[in-house]
């Protein structure tokens, strides 16, 4: 008989006979203090003094504010301090260069001023001159009371009949008479150097009356055109003028080529030699030998007659059969004559004739008065630069140019003040 075998407690089936046990009991069984611990209510406990204590220094704490990263002032001043000692002496150089330019140029300034005022004020100048002080620094120079240069441009300076356009002069080795920047009393000018520009535009303005334009040529002279009234009568002028110099401060003009043309109807030429004077043009010299009445006008003057050199038994048939006089007055030799004629010797005694062939007797008359002098006054250039009280001014080489006359000057041994 077999022995029946026994179990192992430990593995001994669950009673089913047993109910299960409930979850929810479990979980009501569990202890509440870990959980009172964890939600901190286990610190609660205590005194109310010693809760308002610990609420007390809660707030009695400090709040919580960010970090400050900010450097303070001793470390900036570190930073420079870094620096090498030559960069500091660099910077401190050009700090004080600075300053010291921006005072040489204020003081610089400040007597080219000085200096156009008192050149304005001595030599009664229509305008400022423009005064530019060379050399650097002034200052000192100032102290030596010395210069090494002077630019002084003075605009339209009167001279005579013109004014000068320009006066420009340059001043070396400028000794000075002062006492301080602002006690200059004189200055003393050894060497000087410079030109003077006669403008065209000026010329034309003050002599020609607008009517009259100069200007150059390729051949260093001034070519005068226009025109120019004349009793009533704008007759076309042309003339020209060689410049030259006129002593030490002068310059003269010689007027030449002077021509005052009457239309296409004649020719005036001042002077004294015998292609001067009142002469027809050669187209008006043709419409005499085709006009007859012109022609036999002509002709009825016994003195005309002589001065073209023709017979007066000739003259006589011309002025009676037109065939002769269409023969006599169309001859080559006949339209030269009349041009060689001087009507300005006729204008008194016979202003009938004129009349005749076209011209104006009050116009010849006045052509007569009208000489070489007079009309080259009317258009001289001349000047002469007013002599310095000390020193001396003298003008050399004398130009031609496009916009005027231009002539350099030279002085020395100069006083202002």
């Amino acid at each position: 008989m077999r022995t029946p075998h026994r179990m192992d407690p430990r593995h001994r089936p669950p009673d089913r006979s047993e109910a299960p046990p409930n979850p929810y009991d479990e979980l009501g069984a569990l202890d509440d203090s870990p959980l009172e611990e964890f939600f901190g209510e286990g610190e609660s406990e205590g005194t109310a003094d010693e809760w308002t204590d610990r609420e007390r220094e809660q707030e009695q704490e400090p709040e919580w504010s960010p970090p400050v990263h900010r450097c303070g002032g001793r470390r900036r001043r570190g930073r420079f301090a870094g620096l090498p000692l030559a960069v500091k002496a660099v910077v401190g150089l050009v700090v004080l260069a600075a300053f010291v330019t921006l005072a040489d140029r204020w003081a610089l300034l400040y007597a080219e001023h000085k200096a156009a005022d008192t050149l304005e004020d001595r030599l009664d100048l229509a305008a400022a001159p423009e005064v530019e002080i060379g050399g650097f620094p002034f200052l000192t120079q100032l102290a030596d009371k010395r210069l090494d240069s002077v630019r002084v441009t003075v605009p339209d300076v009167a001279a005579d009949r013109v004014s000068l356009a320009k006066v420009s002069a340059t001043a070396h080795d400028i000794r000075l008479d002062a006492d301080g920047l602002t006690a200059v009393r004189g200055a003393h000018v050894p060497r000087l150097d410079g030109d003077v520009l006669l403008s065209f535009a000026d010329l034309n303005r003050e002599l020609g009356a607008s009517q009259v334009k100069f200007s150059g040529d390729d051949r260093g002279r001034v070519r005068a055109r226009g025109t120019l009234p004349v009793a009533g009568h704008d007759l076309r002028l042309r003339a020209r003028a060689t410049i030259q110099r006129q002593g030490p401060r002068g310059i003269a003009t010689e007027i030449g080529g002077m021509r005052l043309d009457i239309g296409d109807l004649a020719t005036y030429r001042p002077g004294t030699r015998a292609s001067d004077g009142l002469h027809l043009t050669p187209r008006a010299s043709a419409d005499l030998a085709r006009q007859t009445r012109k022609a036999k006008a002509l002709l009825s003057v016994p003195a005309i007659v002589r001065r073209l050199g023709m017979s007066e038994t000739a003259v006589r048939e011309a002025l009676s059969d037109d065939g002769r006089l269409a023969e006599l007055t169309g001859s080559p030799r006949f339209a030269r004559q009349a041009q060689s004629l001087n009507l300005i010797d006729l204008a008194l005694d016979n202003p009938e004739v004129l009349r005749d062939l076209g011209l104006d007797p009050d116009l010849l008359d006045a052509l007569s008065r009208l000489t070489g002098p007079v009309l080259a006054d009317r258009l001289s250039l001349a000047f002469e630069l007013p002599e310095p009280k000390h020193g001396e001014v003298r003008l050399r080489d004398v130009r031609v140019e496009k916009d005027g006359i231009r002539v350099r000057l030279t002085g020395s041994g100069l006083a202002v003040g």
